[in-house]
């Protein structure tokens, strides 16, 4: 049965500076709402490393970031935030370490069950999905699945049907290093911004496992010479 009041939520994450990120982020919820009216009300999280980094003038949106559709939290504080609630916990979420990440998801979900909340779990599943394969993006969705206890629920999500439909859910090395490649080349474009056809191409030569240490190197990365390091000290065959 469809949920008779179905929310989208939008979840953007910005570890470098841009004066334009609510520009962005706006530009886009509004389209989706228009090349998607089924969605009767929306959900927006914005997550800084640290208040610093979110730009001063907000101008236009300011009656946006304020109302109660819209969330910002910087991670440096998010120790000192009570109670628990879904949103915090997929934030601690995001800056676990990658050891921690599975129990700290399962714990989550946990904590879910035992809540009542404004939206479906469902929801929840969803942008847990969603988190963990950011965090681990050489695993296959089912992989995750299975990692979380999920193996069946998490096939009725929209994340894992899209994923499915475009041809990523592949069993084979071929289909997982090209999914590895693209989400680790997102990743890099969200925190050190366009890479230059040169790098990308020493990216796209790298081997399974070189993708899965750059996708957690990359978390400390804040400057292109910090791929450009990285790619010189792990260079095909060293």
């Amino acid at each position: 049965m469809l949920d008779p009041d179905p929310t989208v939520f939008f979840v953007e994450v910005q570890f470098q500076e841009d004066d334009l990120i609510y520009h962005r982020l706006f530009a886009e919820l509004f389209v989706f709402l228009q090349q998607n009216p089924e969605f009767t009300n929306w959900q927006a999280v914005v997550i800084f490393p640290s208040k610093s980094l979110e730009p001063e003038d907000v101008g236009v949106y300011s009656l946006l970031l304020e109302s109660d559709q819209v969330q910002r939290f910087y991670l440096n504080e998010l120790e000192q935030v009570q109670p628990f609630s879904v949103v915090i916990g997929l934030m601690q979420l995001i800056v676990a370490s990658k050891k921690r990440t599975p129990a700290r998801a399962r714990e989550l979900l946990a904590q879910v069950e035992q809540q009542s909340l404004p939206f479906p779990s469902s929801t929840i599943i969803e942008l847990l999905e969603t988190t963990m394969v950011y965090k681990f993006p050489l695993l296959s969705r089912q992989e995750i699945a299975e990692m979380l206890g999920l193996a069946e629920s998490i096939k009725e999500t929209r994340v894992y049907q899209e994923g499915l439909e475009i041809g990523l859910e592949k069993g084979h090395d071929q289909g997982r290093e090209q999914e590895g490649q693209t989400l680790v080349l997102k990743l890099l474009s969200r925190k050190v911004g366009q890479l230059p056809p040169k790098l990308e191409s020493q990216i796209k030569t790298l081997s399974l496992d070189k993708l899965e240490e750059l996708a957690e190197a990359l978390l400390d990365f804040s400057t292109l010479d910090d791929l450009s390091a990285w790619l010189q000290n792990n260079k095909p065959g060293q």
